[in-house]
């Protein structure tokens, strides 16, 4: 190996290093919207937030559901309770929209365990926006 494939190594070593370091800023923060009721979207949500803190582990997350993504939420109907309380363990936030929850007649009583409302879900996911968080919808 001569000198100068040295040096190009070592460049793209450097180059790898610093993009891993990007990927667990502290800084990164995610809005995740979730509208679907189907189970195998909140399958996949729980499993893409379990990839998003093993490549990041500090990252902030919050998952925003409305609307028929509601039921994500609701204890009697979700089939990731399990999974929720153990992101909600690892810091990401789970909200429910109060505007959803009232139109269905569901009590904040029947939503899985500390889980945080707001009075509107979409007025919840544009202040984040405006405050730099990246937004990703849920789904297919």
């Amino acid at each position: 190996m001569n000198m100068r494939h040295l040096f190009l190594l070592l460049g793209l070593l450097v180059s790898f290093s610093a993009s891993a370091q990007v990927m667990t800023d502290e800084k990164l923060k995610v809005v995740f919207q979730l509208t679907s009721n189907d189970t195998l979207v909140h399958k996949a949500l729980v499993k893409q937030l379990n990839n998003l803190l093993n490549a990041a582990p500090n990252v902030r997350a919050e998952v925003v559901c409305h609307n028929n993504g509601i039921t994500f939420l609701q204890s009697a109907v979700t089939k990731q309770s399990a999974g929720i309380r153990e992101l909600a363990s690892k810091g990401i936030d789970f909200v429910a929209c109060e505007n959803t929850l009232r139109e269905r007649k569901i009590k904040k009583e029947d939503l899985v365990d500390d889980i945080r409302t707001v009075p509107a879900g979409l007025v919840e996911i544009i202040l984040k926006q405006k405050d730099n968080w990246a937004y990703i919808k849920a789904g297919f």
